[in-house]
This record gives C-alpha cells, sequence and structure tokens, in this order.
C-alpha cells in the first residue's frame, strides 16, 4: 500500500466540479470498471465500531427503475438517464443490537478478533448502545446505521468525482411505501434492512445553471 500522492488542489477542484445533476447524457454509460471502483470505495469506507451497517442495490433493470418512480419523487429524471442508479440501505435492529447474530460474525469470521477482544469489543459495543448513546429503540437503531451509510454516499460521490463522474443523492421517496416496493419487487427483506437514499451516476447532460454558493469558511469554523 503506498501513500497517497493526489494533490490538495486536485481534491477541491473534484469537489468544485461535484453538484447534484438533475439530468444526467443517457447516451453515455460508465465502464464497468469505473462502477466498480466507485462501489469499491463504499467497500471501504468507514463506519462505527466498523461494523458496516450497510448493502447497496445498483438498479439497471428497466422495468425495476419504472417501479420506483411512483414512489421516489425526487428521482424520475434520474431513473431515465443515470448511468448507475444506487439503492443505499442500512440494517435494522435486528442486524445492528449488541447481541445479534450479524455483529458476532463481524468480529468473529470478519475481524478475526479473538475471544477475549470478542468480549471486551461487545462490553463496550452494549455500553455504546445503551448508555452512552441510548439506542434503546428500533428507529433509533436504524437512524445510528443510516449516519454509518452516508458516510459510503459521501465517499462514493467525492470518489467519483475525483474521476470525472456526475451523482446525485436522493432523499425524496416516500420512505414506507419505498420498502414495502423493495420487499416485492427487490426480494428485500424489510425487516433487517431499511432504504436510507438513493444516489444516481453517470455524465452530466449539461453544465450547473449556477456557480456553487457556500458560506464563509470563517462562519462554520470556531477556533478555540
Amino acid at each position: 500500500m503506498s501513500t497517497p500522492t493526489i494533490s490538495k488542489e486536485d481534491i477541491l477542484n473534484a469537489f468544485q466540479f461535484r453538484h447534484a445533476t438533475k439530468e444526467f447524457d443517457s447516451t453515455r454509460k460508465l465502464s464497468e470498471e469505473d462502477i466498480n471502483f466507485i462501489l469499491q470505495t463504499a467497500n471501504l469506507s468507514p463506519s462505527s465500531f466498523g461494523f458496516e451497517p450497510w448493502h447497496f442495490i445498483v438498479v439497471q433493470d428497466t422495468e425495476l427503475r419504472e417501479s420506483l418512480k411512483p414512489v421516489a419523487w425526487g428521482a424520475p429524471l434520474k431513473l431515465d438517464t443515470a448511468s448507475h442508479f444506487i439503492l443505499g440501505l442500512s440494517m435494522k435492529a435486528p442486524m445492528t443490537k449488541w447481541d445479534a447474530e450479524y455483529i458476532s460474525h463481524m468480529m468473529k469470521d470478519v475481524k478475526q478478533l479473538p475471544e477475549d477482544v470478542i468480549e471486551m469489543y461487545s462490553k463496550f459495543y452494549r455500553e455504546f448502545q445503551e448508555r452512552d448513546f441510548l439506542l434503546d429503540s428500533d428507529k433509533k437503531l436504524f437512524d445510528w446505521a443510516s449516519k454509518q451509510t452516508y458516510i459510503a454516499l459521501a465517499n462514493m460521490m467525492t470518489s467519483a468525482a475525483l474521476v470525472g463522474i456526475d451523482s446525485c443523492p436522493i432523499e425524496g421517496f416516500h420512505q414506507e411505501k419505498t420498502e414495502a416496493l423493495l420487499q416485492e419487487k427487490f426480494g428485500v427483506d424489510t425487516t433487517k434492512y431499511g432504504l436510507s437514499y438513493m444516489v444516481a451516476f453517470g455524465y452530466r447532460k449539461q453544465e450547473p445553471a449556477h456557480p456553487k454558493t457556500r458560506r464563509d469558511l470563517q462562519n462554520i469554523v470556531t477556533w478555540k
């Protein structure tokens, strides 16, 4: 593993380049190499305790994209024009509670932690849920998992921008109706997973109508 050498100027240029692309050039498609690169950055993203409480569905089937339109008011034009369209799922309480089978699997099989470390890790994770963050309901646990899944979203969009690929994050959907559709059409077990966001990737049809606007840095940062 080599030390990254990408310049700060190139990184900031990618952030300036990135914008929420409302309509993509439907004639241009990402290569398999490019979409796999973007997905790998999601896979390598950090998460609380390293438990990766996410799953991503890449929706390329035209009929499945059409089925999303009635329940996702923020997505129709992207569903029609994006090269690749991804659903960002987050795990629900049965997967993320401190004593869940999935959490045990992550510690034993993925992280391959020794038994004494697993015991200590489990204690910390339980205290984190029950005492520190008061994650005492299914809704709170899902919202916590969603926070982790959004880290992967940011990394996917940034990595795409770094190689000149456009994106658009989408929260404009009816969650209950969308999850019913995911269960019916996509085979998602919605007792274990919920939809946090959608995100489209491709190439912009036209340049943004307005320059990027942000508050001044000194208005969002306090030094002590």
